[in-house]
């Protein structure tokens, strides 16, 4: 069994610049079958965008998805674990901060994501959770 977020983090993660299109974050995620990008703006961390924030802070209010930058509906104040963070840690973070995903940061860079789908496949492989995470698209 796994024991560091590095031996079940998504990696390389998906980045854009805070500069990139509501649009084209969207086609990112969609294309890679994916449920996040990760905001860098010269290497450093930003944010996180997520197609639910992308849902609810941007077409729902009629954000001009094209004109509108990704930067304007990231999750910023992040919290982020470490590769060699336990898995442990992550699930704490995970149920501290009430969030679904973690970026990994060594250092200054972003290396990966862990999500609450990666940890449940890894924990509890018979989840309804893990099932769905580790099964392709249904898209």
């Amino acid at each position: 069994m796994a024991q560091q977020v590095k031996e079940i983090m998504t990696a390389p993660p998906h980045t854009v610049s805070p500069d990139t299109s509501i649009r084209e974050a969207a086609v990112d995620m969609r294309d890679s079958d994916i449920g996040d990008v990760v905001v860098t703006d010269g290497g450093r961390l930003v944010g996180l965008v997520t197609d639910r924030d992308i849902v609810v802070r941007c077409v729902a209010d009629g954000a001009d998805i094209d004109g509108t930058p990704v930067g304007e509906a990231v999750s910023g104040d992040l919290t982020t674990v470490a590769p060699d963070d336990s898995i442990d840690r992550a699930i704490q973070c995970m149920r501290d901060k009430a969030v679904r995903r973690l970026p990994v940061v060594d250092g200054e860079r972003v290396v990966g994501v862990v999500s609450l789908g990666d940890l449940a496949v890894e924990r509890d492989p018979s989840s309804v959770l893990s099932q769905i995470s580790g099964s392709t698209s249904n898209t």
